[in-house]
């Protein structure tokens, strides 16, 4: 059978700031992210199952995406969690609620990584993540792809 890519597209606003950079995005600023995911699989072959055709019904793919980024991320404030983070967070939640603090400097490059892993996890057997490419502005992209991995 073939093997097929599908992509679907996601979008949400959020929020960050970059602790400790040198340029404008060490303020607090925000985007609108669209973000792209493309799995590859076999079409089910089976004509008695009625997802009979597809790889993954998108519904699925929405559901999955949905509670492990879009759900998560959509209108919060997301800050590294150092002490700094910590102390802004602090000083925040007593006014905001959706502040999530993340391991990491929560650029567009590190987003990617941290979402392969999350989706990578939630997807069906025989359905893999492809690639993911994520737009923090009109011009602006970044781009994660299975194969450009390294073999864990």
């Amino acid at each position: 059978m073939a093997k097929i890519r599908l992509t679907k597209r996601f979008t949400f606003e959020a929020a960050h700031a970059l602790e400790g950079y040198d340029g404008k995005c060490r303020e607090i600023h925000g985007h609108s992210y669209k973000l792209f995911v493309t799995v590859a699989g076999e079409p089910c072959s089976d004509g008695n199952d009625p997802k009979y055709g597809m790889v993954i019904d998108f519904g699925v793919l929405k559901k999955i995406v949905g509670e492990e980024i879009v759900d998560r991320l959509d209108h919060a404030f997301v800050l590294r969690g150092t002490a700094d983070g910590e102390a802004i967070k602090d000083a925040l939640a007593a006014r905001f609620g959706n502040i999530v603090t993340v391991d990491y400097q929560p650029t567009c490059e590190n987003m990617l990584v941290d979402f392969a892993e999350r989706l990578g996890r939630r997807l069906p057997e025989g359905v893999k993540l492809h690639s993911l490419r994520m737009y923090e502005t009109e011009s602006s992209y970044a781009e994660w792809f299975a194969e450009d991995q390294p073999f864990r």
